[in-house]
């Protein structure tokens, strides 16, 4: 028998809203969130922080969730938009027992999630989430339900945002007068805050995508779409470019001549820094395995130690927390700087570039030729659910992918995965031959094709 589809993905609940992730899931989860949390909190009150992207359906679902927190005596503080990582970082700030982000973070507009912060702005174990899904699924009917002045109270609390904001830029001490950035926010989250936290800097700043209207988040812009970032900082020869996505917690950079910079080397950067001031702690940086080879042999030419994890930054997080480490990240953008947050932070990371480049006098570009990029292909296909669920056993895409492997004879590497959060599987390769690369890349999507489509 199959294992059972948990509820939580690698970030969150996630899916079509009003479809997949609908009004009654939403109340269902705040209720039975709830119950799990109240259940440490030894008769006590709890009290949950809200926070939402900009996509229409935030709105709808901030009500659904406060309704199922509130009927089970949640109290509940309502922020309004803001990052995923201010969420995170607030909940500390107001003593909250937890946090949920309304967000499906770089996705179009139809999707929505919901993403569960501890009281210390860690994301939930999956013994947590699962606990929460367990509730959910034995359903609330013999379930006492307050009354009276026991039911959750609602706050609302606009001005928390400014919170972060400041914090953002407390983690840098440098002067970037001189500077010319490029910020695209992604018609997000980072709407709210970029303007303020980047002019803070002293940088001249100028702002694409940051007029949310409800469904142009992530339309042809932020993280996910750098083609117009990179013309906009030729265009206008800006010196950095940094793009967000929609909830603004992963970042990608362009250098002054509109050349993108990645994870893997906006990681590799940070590290390479804070290892010259001492401030690397046992000389590590996490990564996930699709980071490039590039890393690898960047990391060993610097006597950098790497731990390498499963993909999503979750688990990048626990290796970080379980050892000790203080950076580490995804070749996405999703990059932890641990000494500051407790989760990936976009316009922290963002804000760390503009701090290194002030301080060595150099250029994104030069300081991005600490690390060499071996050429990588990563095609990803729509498959069904259910289709997806058969991945993990279907021999013919497995035997594709050994004959592969087989063709690469060491010079390269393929991955293949399924998605943590949308219907799609993953092809990644890599090696010294780009069309070589390719070619065996498209052989996979056929197999998968032939067999799950």
């Amino acid at each position: 028998m199959a294992d059972k589809k948990r509820m939580f993905g690698t970030d969150g609940v996630r899916g079509i809203a009003n479809k997949e992730l609908t009004i009654d899931l939403a109340t269902k989860i705040g209720m039975a969130a709830a119950k799990v949390l109240c259940a440490d909190s030894k008769g006590e009150k709890i009290k949950v922080l809200i926070g939402m992207d900009t996509r229409i359906s935030s709105k709808m679902l901030e009500a659904a969730l406060t309704a199922g927190l509130c009927s089970v005596g949640a109290d509940v503080i309502q922020i309004g938009v803001v990052p995923t990582p201010a969420v995170a970082y607030l909940v500390g700030v107001y003593g909250a027992d937890a946090g949920i982000m309304i967000s499906a973070s770089h996705n179009s507009c139809e999707y929505n999630g919901i993403k569960l912060f501890n009281s210390k702005g860690f994301k939930l174990s999956d013994e947590i989430e699962d606990k929460i899904e367990s509730e959910i699924e034995a359903g609330f009917e013999n379930m006492e339900l307050p009354e009276g002045g026991d039911v959750g109270r609602v706050t609302v609390e606009l001005d928390a945002v400014d919170k972060y904001i400041q914090h953002i830029i407390s983690s840098v001490d440098v002067d970037c007068k001189g500077l010319k950035v490029a910020l695209d926010c992604a018609n997000g989250s980072s709407s709210v805050t970029a303007k303020k936290i980047f002019e803070a800097l002293g940088a001249e700043i100028h702002i694409i995508n940051d007029t949310p209207d409800g469904v142009n988040i992530n339309e042809q812009c932020g993280s996910t779409y750098m083609d117009g970032l990179m013309e906009y900082v030729k265009a206008n020869k800006m010196d950095i470019g940094l793009a967000f996505d929609g909830d603004a917690d992963r970042c990608l950079a362009v250098d002054g001549d509109g050349n993108m910079v990645d994870g893997d080397q906006l990681i590799a950067i940070a590290a390479l820094d804070m290892k010259e001031r001492n401030l690397l702690k046992k000389d590590t940086a996490v990564v996930t395995v699709m980071s490039n080879m590039g890393f690898w042999k960047f990391a060993e030419d610097n006597g950098i130690n790497t731990e390498k994890t499963g993909v999503g930054d979750r688990y990048v997080l626990e290796c970080m927390l379980e050892n000790g480490y203080n950076i580490g990240g995804e070749q996405s953008g999703h990059i932890i700087f641990l000494d500051y947050a407790s989760t990936g932070d976009g316009q922290l990371t963002g804000v760390q570039m503009l701090g290194i480049m002030c301080r060595k006098g150099e250029t994104l570009k030069d300081l991005a030729k600490v690390m060499t990029i071996y050429p990588q292909v990563l095609k990803n296909i729509m498959v069904s659910p259910a289709s997806k669920d058969k991945f993990s056993t279907c021999k013919p895409i497995w035997d594709a992918v050994e004959n592969a492997e087989k063709q690469m004879a060491g010079d390269g590497r393929v991955l293949v995965r399924a998605s943590g959060t949308e219907p799609k599987i993953r092809v990644m390769l890599e090696g010294k031959d780009y069309n070589v690369i390719e070619k065996i890349c498209d052989d996979i999507i056929n197999v998968i094709r032939e067999n799950l489509c």
